[in-house]
This record gives structure tokens, sequence and C-alpha cells, in this order.
């Protein structure tokens, strides 16, 4: 099934529930998922002290758009800290990661399928 179709609704109605792989202190609340295809709109949460490094680097198939609007996350790879108000757009294979959230962040998160030309 595509995304459903919603009218504005509370974020606060739909539930943090870990991440896959977990990691203490990452949470995703999903806002629209296309079963089809996978693509997902979530609100990613890092409580304070979360820590990324577990996972390493990270490399994926899908389009990700990234828009930090709480917060701020340190790319331990790039050694810099991005905060409230920056945002990024990452193609497939784009290599990410990881993070340390040292006072906690929230994001919007768009992942998307789609053909690179």
């Amino acid at each position: 099934m595509a995304k459903p179709e919603i009218e504005f609704t509370a974020s606060s109605s739909v539930a943090f529930t870990p991440c896959k792989p977990h990691i203490d202190g990452l949470m995703e609340a999903i806002l629209a998922r296309d079963d089809t295809n996978n693509s997902v709109t979530r609100v990613l949460k890092f409580e304070p002290g979360t820590d990324t490094s577990p996972l390493g680097v990270l490399k994926h198939e899908f389009w990700e758009e990234v828009f930090i609007f709480e917060g701020s996350l340190a790319d331990q790879r790039l050694n810099r800290t991005f905060k409230a108000g920056d945002w990024a757009v990452r193609p497939p294979g784009m290599e990410h990661g990881p993070w340390i959230s040292e006072h906690g962040a929230k994001l919007y998160e768009v992942r998307s399928y789609q053909k690179r030309e």
C-alpha cells in the first residue's frame, strides 16, 4: 500500500519505538510508510548521550533527506557538529556517520527509492 493520506495530525499521536538495528537511545516515530517499496517518513530521536558508533559508517540503497529540528549531532567521521536548522540530502551509497548526540536531537527524515540518472 502507498503512503496513506493523512490530514494534519499531532506528531505526539505517533509512538517512538526502538530503531533497527538497535542502538541505546535511538528511537523512531514512523509518520508514514509505503509498504510496496519501504519509503518512510519518520522522526528520529537521539536521547542525550546516544552514540551510533557501533553501527560504523552507514551506506544504504535509498535516498535520504534529513532536517535537524531540535538539538545537535556530532559526526565522528567528519569531526563536525550539526545543529537545528541543518539538513542533508543523501543519494544511495553516500557514506555518513557515525554520530554522537551529547544533548539529544530530533530529525525529520524522508527515505525514498528513486532511479538515479
